[in-house]
């Protein structure tokens, strides 16, 4: 059961997690026919499945603080500003809507990481081996573990004076050899030690001290992106309204839903998100009006981010202090501002 305990919780647990009383958690279960079934009944009480509270929870608004909401961004095609989007929504819930945030950085491309602290600081990290590819690579040699989530966790990122809450687990290039590796690691004792679980067993105790986390998928759905999606309640596709950019939507859709399935997790998709809108581009006109009009994919979101200079720029982690619109631009600041809170209704909802 030792493999196991972090995973479940108990009434008193739910109690905590939930900022009631005991027998409030036991009213519930009474009355709510949707409560979770517990897994096992011992003599100190029930015990239940902490993913399956926490979801019964967010659908029923029972908890007094918010939930936190855990959302990927992902899309097989790289160049589609999924990165920028990841850090841009993290600043601007930060900045704009006082929400506490951690991005978490699995693409070994490491963009989003260097966007956030810079080239200095993430090369000082990854010489320490305070990045998330530690962790994986803990997974391959379970007797040697060396990750430290306290020490590779940075907090308080961004160049955005605004955005002091953001806080971020990074990546690393050494993500590159370390996928390959993860479906050959050890299993562990009672052969509990799942690949897809890695990220999910770091994190799970840190996840509800933020209002949302946001995980920066790799392009593809390899074993890294589906820790990711492991913890997510859904997940964006950004995308550039083209044909080759939107070419594996319905791959994504398809894989993320077998998996949620094989898991017995909902993982929703909330939206595909387009971005670097050319209005002028009978292409992007064409294909936005394909992606609505399909009912077979998410909603496309109200919110469409245009292509703006400002972008490449907004790229380099600058020493100093900016303002969103400093960074962004002014009419992208604007934007991402309306995708934020978009995106946070839909959460919500």
């Amino acid at each position: 059961m030792a493999e196991f305990s972090e995973d479940l919780v108990g009434i008193n647990e739910i109690a905590a997690m939930a900022d009631v009383s005991r027998q409030a958690v036991a009213n519930w279960r009474v009355r709510s026919t949707d409560f979770p079934l517990p897994v096992s009944e011992l003599a100190s009480g029930p015990i239940f499945r902490r993913s399956q509270i926490r979801a019964w929870l967010k659908r029923h608004k029972r908890r007094g603080k918010p939930m936190t909401h855990v959302v990927s961004t992902i899309n097989l095609k790289g160049g589609v500003a999924k990165t920028t989007t990841t850090v841009a929504l993290a600043e601007t819930f930060s900045a704009n809507m006082g929400k506490k945030v951690l991005v978490i950085d699995l693409d070994p491309q490491t963009n989003a990481t260097l966007m956030l602290i810079g080239e200095d600081k993430w090369f000082e990290l990854n010489k320490k081996e305070q990045t998330l590819a530690r962790l994986f690579k803990d997974a391959m040699d379970p007797d040697n573990r060396k990750f430290n989530l306290e020490a590779t966790l940075q907090k308080r990122v961004s160049d955005v004076g605004a955005a002091r809450t953001v806080d971020l687990l990074p990546s690393s290039l050494d993500l590159i050899d370390v996928q390959d590796k993860l479906a050959s690691a050890p299993a562990g004792k009672f052969y509990a030690a799942n690949p897809i679980d890695l990220l999910w067993r770091a994190v799970k105790g840190k996840l509800e001290d933020y209002d949302i986390v946001i995980v920066d998928c790799p392009p593809n759905l390899g074993i890294i992106t589906l820790n990711g999606l492991r913890i997510s309640d859904g997940y964006i596709i950004p995308t550039i309204p083209d044909h080759l950019s939107t070419y594996g939507i319905p791959q994504i859709i398809t894989r993320i839903r077998d998996f949620s399935e094989a898991i017995s997790e909902t993982i929703e998709p909330v939206g595909i998100v387009a971005t670097k809108y050319q209005a002028n581009s009978t292409v992007h006109n064409n294909v936005l009006k394909q992606l609505r009009e399909d009912a077979d994919l998410p909603d496309v979101m109200d919110t469409i981010i245009r292509q703006a200079n400002a972008v490449a720029a907004a790229a380099e982690f600058q020493t100093y202090s900016r303002t969103l619109k400093q960074k962004y631009g002014s009419e992208l600041a604007n934007q991402y501002d309306d995708l934020a809170k978009e995106l946070w209704s839909a959460l919500e909802a």
